[in-house]
């Protein structure tokens, strides 16, 4: 297939790196500087270098921000029938924008990032495919995920965005609580020094997207549920009740067995 990759950042390098040896690969960024140490890849900075490329299939790899100006930037210089495709972790805006486009797409979502992912080593990582997606994308990026061994899930564009508010707004949330409150340690614990490499990692992601990913419509009923649970916390150890922080720790425990 010739497929061709908007974006030379971490993300879109990766993708020319892991499908360059079985397919046609380009990759566009106008930014030559970027594109200095991409190999086995055909390597475009104008937008009618991709007409001349004529890609079956589009994979916008373009920072979070910039995902639906890039497809504007070059949609009309694609073939009719190449189909569209987003990696994006946040899905806003991006259904509206394929059903006005009036084309085919696939829609993902590779769920590990640069920051705290393995690339070479991800069979213990997970990935969404979007139900509503295109069935020749579906199956590519079945294929795809397949041979990189990890773990895929079919969800709707809602369900989507539901479960990123769980699995990404939680510990977001959790580790921006956890690095507000945060003073240097002369002699920090493991605990806190696993922590704060957390939070070093999180906080190098770019601001767009973690803003994003809080501003999802089912990050707030996740975040309440966290302020509660702080609550009820709070109130145990003011009242200094042993009994009830048993408790309290044993359904934590019996949560992170489940």
């Amino acid at each position: 297939m010739k497929i061709c990759i908007l974006g030379a950042g971490k993300m879109g390098t990766w993708l020319t790196d892991a499908l360059c040896l079985q397919h046609e690969v380009a990759i566009y960024d106008p930014d030559m500087e970027r594109l200095r140490f991409v190999f086995n890849t055909q390597r475009l900075t104008k937008p009618e270098e991709i007409t001349a490329f004529g890609p079956e299939l589009l994979i916008n790899a373009a920072n979070l921000k910039y995902t639906i100006p890039a497809f504007d930037s070059v949609v009309d210089y694609l073939p009719k029938d190449c189909i569209l495709s987003d990696i994006a972790s946040v899905k806003t805006g991006l259904e509206e924008y394929y059903a006005k486009s009036g084309r085919r797409f696939v829609s993902t979502h590779p769920m590990f990032g640069p920051t705290f992912g393995n690339l070479k080593e991800l069979r213990q990582h997970h990935a969404i495919i979007i139900s509503e997606s295109d069935h020749m994308g579906k199956t590519f990026f079945k294929d795809f995920f397949g041979s990189l061994g990890l773990n895929i899930h079919e969800y709707s564009f809602e369900e989507h965005d539901q479960t990123i508010a769980y699995s990404l707004s939680v510990p977001f949330s959790s580790t921006l609580v956890f690095a507000a409150c945060m003073k240097k340690q002369d002699a920090p614990g493991t605990t806190f020094r696993k922590h704060h490499e957390i939070a070093k990692g999180l906080l190098s992601e770019d601001d767009y997207l973690l803003t994003e990913i809080l501003m999802n419509p089912f990050t707030v009923g996740q975040v309440e549920k966290i302020r509660q649970e702080l609550k009820g916390l709070l109130e145990l150890i003011e009242k200094k009740d042993t009994e009830g922080l048993q408790a309290f720790l044993k359904k934590v425990r019996e949560n992170i067995n489940e």
